[in-house]
């Protein structure tokens, strides 16, 4: 469709911090602080670890909790250095089937809302089943890229 795309994702490790209690952008810069220390060395093997994109944030519907992660590179998907902070964690997600909408410019969580509620009146104009009660959101590009920037929401399907 031309207002949102249809991906097929496989089962991969990301690397997860869920702040709690604050607002969507105090939680994105937090965790992003959290989990960068992480691919610092601020892990088992003190090992550095290219940062990846996108970062995702799951936003779930009236919940003040948070989930930030980086997707772990591949060549250290088969045993990722586990974290020494205890707030931070490696989840494998399973293979999935999800609904993406994809938008320019600088992301505010408000812009992410309204993008997942577009993203949300198409899938139930088209009768497509998805998840309501969660979205994440997919961000692409450094805070120092003013061009071309890309963002995306994710709705799971059914």
């Amino acid at each position: 469709a031309k207002d949102y795309e249809l991906r097929q994702y496989e089962a991969a490790k990301w690397v997860s911090t869920v702040i709690r209690g604050e607002t969507q952008k105090e939680a994105m810069r937090q965790g992003f602080w959290k989990l960068f220390h992480y691919i610092q060395g601020k892990n088992d093997k003190e090992m550095k670890i290219d940062m990846t994109v996108p970062v995702t944030c799951l936003v779930k519907s009236g919940c003040t909790d948070f989930k930030i992660s980086f997707f772990v590179p591949f060549e250290h998907q088969d045993s990722p250095p586990q974290p020494t902070d205890s707030n931070v964690f490696i989840e494998e997600r399973k293979a999935a089937a999800l609904f993406v909408r994809s938008f320019g410019g600088f992301a505010s969580p408000e812009k992410y809302a309204e993008e997942a509620d577009a993203l949300a009146r198409t899938l139930r104009n088209r009768g497509q089943p998805f998840h309501e009660d969660f979205f994440y959101t997919a961000g692409y590009d450094s805070p120092f890229k003013l061009f071309n920037r890309h963002n995306e929401v994710w709705y799971f399907k059914k």
